[in-house]
């Protein structure tokens, strides 16, 4: 719904910060995770917004890139809603599944495998698998630390009280808000938390596609044997 940017450009910002050489993992173009924004119960629908944490939230979903710019956000869904169904529904999915970008996202196992949206292995073999899901996990944690970023520079994203659309609005202000203060090379007023999201899990992780693990295992085979 709420995209910002799209371009292979700021995606390929990856590869020129090195994260690409570092972590020696191939193809990346773009970490992806959800955060739950909490809100106050709002009066129509109150219970899709309720997390399985038992609080009122939305369920924003956050792509960035290797330079903490968050290049496409999902700021519509209720906290009721998985991460899987956010993607699955965007229009970003769907250019994805035409073809119209390179490359992979990196996602969590809130994420089912596909050939463009790669995740961990499960349970890891020792050796080119355990090498796979650590270079993973590296890599990801950049869009850990840009939540973290972006919640730092915003305290009123720790709780708002206003009505699911009109929060809907602000978090997206917040987050070009963001991408303004990180091309400028503003730093965070606070230490950004960049451990995962307390306020976000994933029960039942969705089933992976067989496309997806075949391109895993094919990436597992090439780079980290």
């Amino acid at each position: 719904m709420l995209v910002l940017m799209q371009t292979t450009e700021s995606w390929a910002l990856f590869q020129k910060a090195g994260l690409v050489q570092t972590l020696r993992f191939p193809g990346v173009i773009g970490c992806i995770d959800g955060t739950h924004i909490p809100i106050i119960a709002p009066s129509v629908n109150e219970g899709d917004y309720v997390n399985r944490k038992s609080f009122h939230s939305i369920n924003v979903q956050i792509i960035c890139d290797a330079a903490n710019i968050i290049t496409n956000v999902e700021a519509k869904w209720p906290g009721s809603v998985h991460d899987s169904r956010i993607f699955r529904e965007c229009t970003l999915s769907t250019k994805f599944g035409h073809g119209e970008f390179t490359g992979y996202l990196l996602g969590d196992r809130g994420y089912p495998c596909l050939p463009y949206l790669l995740t961990p292995y499960p349970d890891p073999e020792p050796g080119p698998q355990q090498r796979y899901n650590l270079a993973h996990c590296r890599t990801r944690a950049r869009v850990e630390m840009t939540i973290g970023m972006l919640k730092a520079r915003f305290q009123c994203l720790q709780r708002l009280r206003v009505t699911p659309e009109r929060a809907c609005d602000i978090i997206v202000a917040c987050v070009i808000l963001h991408n303004i203060a990180t091309i400028r090379g503003e730093h965070c007023p606070s230490e950004p938390n960049i451990s995962s999201d307390p306020n976000h899990e994933h029960p039942d992780p969705p089933t992976d596609i067989q496309d997806g693990r075949a391109v895993r295992d094919t990436i597992c085979h090439n780079h980290f044997l």
